[in-house]
């Protein structure tokens, strides 16, 4: 799979967190038509805290590994510092993702944010929306580079 990091394969071949939480704090759903990626993200807070997070993700090797980097940053940390983990942050701790595959780095972070809204809603806040960011139709090939 040439164009792929160490770390991209690492995550591809060897998921971290793949599963379903029982009775999930939080559960964040994003998918794209165009390219056909779904992510599901769930999580189990403790203190304001993710204690636990798990994913499901219909999609290509990257998406797959992107889903599993996003599971691992996001364990451990503050509600406030997994919003702030961006598809730069994924790329960059996974070594760089091909440009066609960019959108899949967005994808897993907005799934992340998802569940964490989603979380806040249950506990009563009043929380917008997460913007699910735009991604151009060359930014979506599935097809060799």
């Amino acid at each position: 799979m040439g164009g792929y990091s160490e770390k991209v394969m690492d995550h591809f071949m060897n998921p971290r967190n793949v599963g379903a939480l029982d009775d999930p704090d939080g559960v964040g759903r994003i998918g794209n038509p165009t390219c056909g990626d779904i992510m599901e993200f769930q999580i189990k807070v403790e203190d304001d805290h993710i204690a636990d997070v798990k994913f499901k993700t219909f999609g290509c090797g990257a998406a797959i590994a992107v889903s599993s980097m996003v599971s691992e940053l996001a364990k451990g940390k503050t509600l406030e510092e997994a919003m702030l983990i961006t598809n730069k942050t994924v790329a960059k701790e996974l070594d760089g993702l091909p440009k066609n595959k960019m959108h899949c780095s967005n994808l897993g972070a907005d799934a992340l944010h998802k569940a964490i809204v989603d979380f806040r809603k249950k506990r009563g806040e009043d929380v917008e929306d997460i913007e699910e960011h735009e991604h151009d139709e060359e930014e979506h090939s599935h097809g060799e580079e």
